[in-house]
């Protein structure tokens, strides 16, 4: 597994953490080739094929419906390209206000000449050209956990950079010393106390996702309470306060299944802005193998062979998580390539 290819990782687009000022700021609303990334609860808007779909500014801001001061966020710069979040009110499900596919110098903003961005390009050009005229006209709202993994790195890496600003102003609105009202400062990146002047930045919120094997490389996966029938995952959890990350993941795997873990070797990292996770993956060696379940948290786990889980996704008796998630890089990785399609119907 290589962090910088799972799905949510693939940020290219540079910060530019200097440029977070009302200056820089105030210079790329006034950009005409500035590209605004609408996000509304979570969701960005795409366009029938899975395409982000760019807003102008002046789109962005027709959009927008905020009667307050503009929540813009800056995402980055690529290739003197500003990139920017803005913040929309309403609900994801309404479609009535959203942009359609955009102009045709829209579209050129996804083609770049950086080496490093080539193959984006490739499939940003082709994405437009040959996409059905009406599959572009049906835009609508999707979350990450839908769109992440089919995106091109650059978008990939906005959205979810969007996502996880939008999540943290919308739950830090007051100022968590005093309770006064804060105001959002430098691009998006900082809340400020109005009361006594205090600064507060985005919170990330480590968690620990494993997959657990046996001495025989069984994989153990668990079912929990709160998902649909047949789903299954690696074992996950938050990392306590004053706790490492080794001792996150034996204490969850013991909670969740009583199964004692030994050895635990990194695997990767990929952020998860639902609403602010950064989930670290690991190997753990399991000492033990017996299995019982807490029955709060994790409802089912059970150890499979790799013949045993193909079968049961071919079956249809287990539903593995997105393609977007890190949990399906490490079965994945442990499985040695794609999991198998089912025919079941759900």
């Amino acid at each position: 597994m290589r962090s910088d290819e799972l799905p949510l990782s693939r940020a290219v687009v540079d910060r530019g953490a200097h440029l977070r000022d009302e200056h820089h700021l105030a210079a790329f609303l006034a950009t005409s080739t500035t590209r605004v990334v609408l996000v509304r609860e979570g969701r960005v808007p795409v366009d029938g094929t899975g395409a982000l779909v760019l807003s102008t500014v002046a789109d962005a801001r027709a959009t927008s419906g905020r009667t307050d001061e503009d929540p813009w966020l800056l995402l980055g710069v690529d290739d003197e390209i500003a990139y920017l979040g803005l913040r929309v009110a309403g609900s994801p499900d309404e479609t009535t206000d959203l942009p359609r596919e955009g102009s045709p110098a829209d579209r050129l903003v996804h083609a770049t000449t950086a080496s490093t961005h080539a193959a984006s390009s490739r499939s940003d050009e082709q994405h437009a050209h040959h996409a059905p005229p009406a599959a572009r006209e049906a835009v609508r709202w999707a979350s990450p956990r839908e769109i992440g993994a089919a995106l091109p790195a650059r978008d990939a890496g906005l959205v979810t950079t969007a996502v996880a600003l939008d999540a943290w102003h919308e739950r830090h609105p007051r100022c968590p010393r005093c309770g006064g009202p804060t105001r959002v400062t430098q691009a998006g990146w900082v809340r400020a106390c109005t009361v006594d002047g205090s600064e507060h930045y985005p919170r990330t919120d480590p968690a620990v996702i494993m997959a657990v094997l046996d001495a025989d490389d069984r994989l153990l996966l668990g079912h929990a309470r709160a998902w649909a029938p047949a789903r299954y995952s690696t074992l996950a959890g938050f990392v306590e306060p004053g706790e490492s990350l080794e001792h996150a993941v034996r204490r969850e795997v013991a909670e969740e299944t009583g199964v004692v873990v030994g050895d635990v070797t990194y695997a990767g990292s990929q952020p998860w802005p639902f609403p602010a996770s950064l989930m670290v993956a690991f190997v753990g060696r399991a000492l033990t193998t017996d299995v019982q379940v807490d029955g709060v948290e994790v409802e089912l786990a059970r150890w499979f062979t790799r013949d045993e889980l193909a079968r049961a996704i071919v079956d249809g008796h287990v539903i593995p998580p997105s393609s977007s998630s890190i949990a399906r890089a490490l079965i994945e990785d442990w499985f040695g390539g794609p999991l198998p399609h089912t025919t079941a119907t759900f």
